[in-house]
Parts: structure tokens; sequence; C-alpha cells
């Protein structure tokens, strides 16, 4: 279980570098481009303890899952991305397949 909650911190970690990317405008705006850095390091770091006691295969799928999910969800809500059924449809696919892997992992 140590492994699981360390690598869904590094997921949501993984979203806040990845939505932090918006606001560091090119790496010309100082303090988001250190707290994106900083995001990332951790995130990477956190996946690296994870794997050594989880399947590369689905610690990467729900790390990424997660990253992929928590972008594409805070674009919607901070970001006005589109909120259409068929995109919400396919992020519920992208959920519960990070849930699938959970529970077949491991």
């Amino acid at each position: 279980m140590f492994y699981w909650m360390l690598l869904i911190v590094a997921g949501l970690l993984e979203t806040g570098w990845a939505i932090g990317l918006k606001y560091t405008e090119g790496f010309t705006k100082l303090v988001p481009s250190i707290l994106t850095g900083t995001a990332l390091l951790a995130s990477m770091g956190l996946l690296g303890v994870a794997v050594k006691g989880l399947p590369i295969g689905t610690a990467y799928g729900v790390w990424v899952g997660i990253g992929a999910l928590g972008v594409a969800v805070l674009g919607i809500v901070l970001l006005g991305e589109s909120a259409s059924p068929a995109r919400l449809f396919f992020l519920g696919l992208l959920l519960v397949s990070i849930v699938g892997l959970k529970v077949t992992g491991s």
C-alpha cells in the first residue's frame, strides 16, 4: 500500500507540473518555473521509489493516467477547455482504466 500511495502522490505532482507549464510562459516566469521544476523532480523521484514495489508497466500506466486525467480536468476547470459530452466520456474511460490497472496490479 505504501508504494501505491507514493504513486498516487507522484501522479498528482505530474498533474501539477504539467499544468504549471502553462503558467511558466515558456519558462520566462521565475516562480512558476521553479514550482514546475520542483514538482517535476518530486514526481519522477516518487515514481522511481514506487517502482521498487510495483510492476513498472502498471506504475507507469497509473502515473501517466493520473497526470493525463488531472491535466484534462484542470484544463476544463481552470483554462476553459472543452467539456463536451464526448470528452467527458473518454475521461471517464481513462479513470476506469486507471482503477483497472490498480485492481489488477500486484
